[in-house]
């Protein structure tokens, strides 16, 4: 119960039902949904620690708005964790899991308007998911929350410039297309690319100001390390190399 009013409200916060500024009552929000105040305040627990609400002693709680920092922060993180995971993970990729990626993509492409969130995202996730699989489960679980806490943003991205759909298509094209050809640089290169873009679309929307020192931080380390990418048979040949040496 408590996970089904979580993620209906948690819905009605991303898809702008509820936006940034509003201000929420448990008794309110529960007699609307038709629960009771135990699992609505739960929820509220649990949206306040995603971020997306800013909750009080009073039951009073408001929709949050998008905090440039936090914005910045999260993909800078992103982009510095994903493209350590695809560049671990482009060398082992078998044939099944770029069908998988590849099934993924045409989903989204199909889902695109059809004015199904919930179901392009989770093609969405499957799509990267599989493109990092090769990381331990640490860091794929960090990878999930950061990619959880990415989705407002995301959608923000979508709302702010017309034609991003079709933008980040041909950036998932181009990341499978790199990951067929085993090439971790060029994978690196793509995912930092498309996640920096993201970021800095909506940065450029909500909060021109403000500069995103994280983000273009991690971008350019990513590009400055392109060259110096090093694959698991790599390393092992370096070590052997390294010990042959007087």
């Amino acid at each position: 119960m408590v996970l089904d009013v979580h993620g209906r409200l948690r819905a009605m916060i991303l898809n702008g039902e509820l936006p940034p500024g509003s201000v929420l009552l448990q008794t309110e929000m529960a007699r609307k949904l038709g629960v009771s105040r135990t699992p609505m305040r739960e929820a509220f627990r649990l949206l306040q620690e995603e971020g997306l609400i800013d909750a009080r002693p009073d039951q009073r709680a408001r929709v949050k708005a998008v905090d440039p920092e936090d914005l910045d922060g999260v993909y800078g993180a992103r982009i510095m964790l994903e493209t350590l995971a695809i560049s671990v993970t482009a060398k082992s990729l078998t044939s099944e899991d770029l069908e998988r990626m590849s099934e993924s993509l045409q989903r989204m492409q199909e889902l695109v308007g059809n004015n199904k969130p919930d179901e392009w995202y989770a093609a969405h996730k499957d799509f990267h998911r599989i493109a990092t699989r090769a990381v331990g489960t640490q860091l794929e679980r960090m990878l999930a929350s950061l990619a959880e806490h990415s989705e407002r943003y995301i959608r923000l991205a979508e709302l702010g410039a017309p034609g991003s759909d079709a933008r980040a298509h041909q950036e998932h094209e181009a990341l499978l297309e790199a990951l067929r050809a085993g090439d971790p640089a060029e994978s690196a290169r793509v995912i930092a690319r498309h996640l920096a873009r993201t970021a800095l679309s909506v940065m450029a929307d909500v909060a021109p100001e403000y500069e995103p020192a994280a983000t273009r931080t991690a971008l350019g380390v990513v590009n400055s390390g392109q060259s110096r990418v090093v694959t698991p048979s790599a390393s092992r040949s370096a070590a052997r190399n390294a010990s042959a040496s007087p």
